[in-house]
């Protein structure tokens, strides 16, 4: 989802390039691939050149995706989440740059629980921008704003350490190749791992249900996990509203609305 150009006759491999990129932009990309590349998780694209304006990333060819593959690509997730982070915000480690979902700035942050997190930093940002630019109206944030408060009071804070999460998980940069799944454009931070769980529902990913399957068999999620879908989709819906128009305006609201209807998980030493 980038403004990006790809120069294919790099023999290196993959050329991007952004004319006027803010400063850091490729950076923050380079150190996020390196810090979601743990061992046993995903395979990240590996970075071969680096400079302001410009990255190039290793060439994947790409195959069709299977069941076994989808997998062992959840499996592979669990492990990626489960290297943790500094705490709910925080950008990869030995970056302090800014962040970037797409072409717009991340906030980064250090909270010690989620809830706090979430809503600060990752929906009521991207909000007040689509309030601006008319991706939706006062009457539909009112949602928006009620399920903030509840996020923020901690009702769904699960006691869950902070997730080594890709923060942009959306098909389009998950890249299917004949040795596994290999991730792309990162937004990466410390978050909840539901949250990258969530972005590949919403906007499709194949082989879904082996994904999460491959996931749980390595790491089960928590009870409830899949009616929390919409929580989580609160920032990308929020950010889309904020640059791609009022139907995600409308998509917000009804997810806003599902949250609204989710039971408070309790307190975090509670058994759920």
């Amino acid at each position: 989802m980038n403004d990006f150009v790809n120069s294919s006759g790099d023999p290196r491999g993959f050329d991007k390039r952004r004319h006027g990129a803010p400063s850091g932009f490729f950076e923050a990309e380079a150190a996020g691939l390196v810090w979601l590349a743990v061992p046993g998780g995903v395979r990240t694209a590996q970075v071969i050149d680096l400079e302001p304006g410009h990255i190039v990333l290793e060439a994947v060819d790409e195959v069709p995706p299977t069941r076994a593959a989808a997998r062992t690509f959840g499996a592979e997730l669990s492990v990626t989440h489960s290297a943790g982070a500094a705490a709910f915000g925080a950008p990869p480690d030995n970056w302090s740059g800014p962040l970037f979902i797409g072409n717009r700035s991340l906030p980064a942050a250090y909270e010690s629980t989620w809830g706090a997190f979430y809503a600060r930093f990752r929906v009521l940002p991207y909000l007040d921008i689509a309030l601006d630019v008319g991706g939706i109206t006062a009457r539909q944030a009112e949602a928006v704003h009620a399920a903030c408060v509840r996020i923020e009071a901690g009702d769904f804070d699960d006691g869950a350490p902070p997730a080594r999460v890709h923060g942009d998980l959306w098909t389009g940069n998950v890249l299917w190749s004949a040795d596994g799944v290999v991730l792309i454009d990162p937004a990466a931070h410390g978050g909840h791992r539901e949250t990258d769980l969530a972005m590949l529902a919403l906007f499709g990913c194949p082989y879904l249900e082996e994904i999460t399957a491959g996931y749980e068999s390595a790491s089960p999620l928590k009870p409830g996990w899949r009616a929390r879908t919409p929580l989580h989709q609160l920032h990308p819906l929020a950010v889309h509203a904020a640059g791609h128009g009022a139907a995600y305006g409308r998509a917000l609201e009804q997810a806003a609305e599902a949250v609204l209807e989710l039971p408070s998980l309790g307190r975090p030493d509670d058994t759920l």
